[in-house]
């Protein structure tokens, strides 16, 4: 296969279809935009099962993404799409950065959820965005951003709904939507503990990739707790 692009955690490879790419699942795990990293045995295929699980729900629940069909245990058919250089956090509780660049104390609540835009361009370490901002840069037309908006809170329900009732607290979570040769917009990337936030329901004992920045345990056995809870 010929190699696309890759990333600190997946390989794009193109496909018998032009319109078509193959995503392959690393085992490689990073933090603090690559300044942190390590290989993990087994994390690719662990990654790809949450990612199933959650593209699966959500296309059950009318959320078109990029999925065409996943392949084996590190691997997926993937429509082929523009990235839109902005990563949308939605947040439902503080914690991370917001608490260090906003001094939220962490585990406060966001009603309504926040959702924060950031350049995605590790060079200038993915910066926040405002809408200001966005009026001078050539990054979306603003009928796509509101379109993402929407999905992503959307998005937001359906993931709380599912994750509450197996106690799971959603904290925060980042998402990516690229457009397709057909001008779909579709959710892209992945749906894991790598781009998410899991706290055990009334605590906040971490089981993502926190687990790793800060040193807190075994990151592959906390991504294979998590599994058995929600029963994947």
């Amino acid at each position: 296969m010929n190699l696309l692009y890759e990333g600190k955690a997946k390989k794009i490879y193109g496909s018998d279809q032009a319109d078509q790419v193959i995503i392959k699942f690393k085992d490689d795990t990073t933090a603090f935009n690559g300044l942190k990293k390590d290989t993990l045995d087994g994390k690719g295929k662990i990654n790809l099962k949450f990612s199933r699980y959650f593209f699966n729900l959500l296309h059950s629940n009318g959320i078109r993404s990029h999925v065409v069909s996943f392949l084996d245990e590190t691997t997926l058919r993937a429509k082929k799409v523009e990235i839109f250089p902005i990563e949308l956090v939605v947040r439902n509780c503080a914690a991370g950065s917001i608490c260090k660049r906003l001094g939220f104390k962490k585990g406060i609540k966001f009603d309504p959820p926040m959702v924060e835009l950031f350049l995605k361009d590790d060079s200038l370490g993915d910066p926040l965005l405002c809408k200001a901002h966005l009026n001078y840069m050539d990054l979306i037309a603003e009928e796509d951003l509101l379109f993402i908006e929407k999905q992503a809170l959307k998005i937001n329900d359906i993931l709380i709904g599912s994750l509450d009732s197996k106690g799971i607290t959603l904290v925060d979570y980042k998402l990516e939507f690229g457009k397709a040769e057909d001008g779909e917009i579709l959710l892209a990337d992945e749906i894991s503990p790598d781009n998410c936030r899991f706290w055990l329901k009334g605590t906040m004992e971490s089981l993502d990739k926190d687990v790793y920045r800060e040193d807190k345990g075994d990151l592959v056995q906390s991504y294979g707790r998590l599994l058995d809870i929600l029963g994947i």
